[in-house]
C-alpha cells in the first residue's frame, strides 16, 4: 500500500525535472484584463526571449497569466493561446554548432506539470529567413492554437546549416 503523501512526492519530483527546461525570459510588459478580489489579477504578459543559437535575434511572445489564488500559487493552468514577433534586434551572428533545419528554442511551463508553450525554430534555406513558431503541448493532448513569425536575413548572412 503506497503512503499518503506518495502522489504529491511524485508530483514534485515531476516538477522539479521539469523545472530545468523553462526558458529565461524577460518580462516587459503585462496587461490586466480581470480584477480578481483574492490573488493576481487575471493578465496578458509579454516576454522577450533571445534566440540561443542566434545572436540578433529576439522573440516577443504574450500570452495569457492566469490570476486568482491558484495562479498566485502557481497551481494554475494557463490558456492556450499565444502569439509571438521575432525581430532582429542587432548584427545577426551565429553561436557554436550549425542550426538543425527545425529545433525548439524555448519552452516554458504554463500548468503545474503537463503543459508547455513551445517556440520552434524552422530554417527557410530557399527564402533565408528564420521561420518561429509557436503553441502549447500537454502531456496527454495539445493545443491547435498557433502563432508564427519570421525574421528574414540579409544577403550577406550565411546561415550554417547542418
Amino acid at each position: 500500500m503506497k503512503a499518503p503523501h506518495s502522489h504529491l512526492t511524485l508530483l514534485l519530483a515531476a516538477s522539479l525535472s521539469l523545472a530545468g527546461t523553462v526558458a529565461l525570459a524577460e518580462q516587459v510588459g503585462e496587461v490586466s484584463t480581470v480584477f480578481k478580489f483574492l490573488g493576481a489579477n487575471h493578465k496578458i504578459v509579454v516576454d522577450a526571449y533571445d534566440d540561443p543559437k542566434i545572436n540578433g535575434v529576439t522573440c516577443y511572445v504574450s500570452r495569457a497569466k492566469t490570476g486568482g489564488i491558484s495562479g498566485s500559487l502557481g497551481l494554475a493552468e494557463d490558456k492556450a493561446e499565444a502569439s509571438i514577433a521575432c525581430r532582429q534586434v542587432g548584427p545577426i551572428s551565429f553561436q557554436g554548432k550549425p542550426l538543425k533545419e527545425q529545433e525548439e528554442v524555448f519552452s516554458e511551463r504554463i500548468s503545474l506539470v503537463f503543459k508547455k508553450l513551445r517556440v520552434i525554430r524552422i530554417v527557410d534555406a530557399q527564402r533565408h529567413t528564420l521561420v518561429y513558431l509557436t503553441y502549447s503541448d500537454r502531456v496527454i493532448e495539445g493545443s491547435p492554437q498557433n502563432s508564427v513569425t519570421a525574421v528574414p536575413l540579409g544577403s550577406g548572412v550565411t546561415i550554417p546549416m547542418k
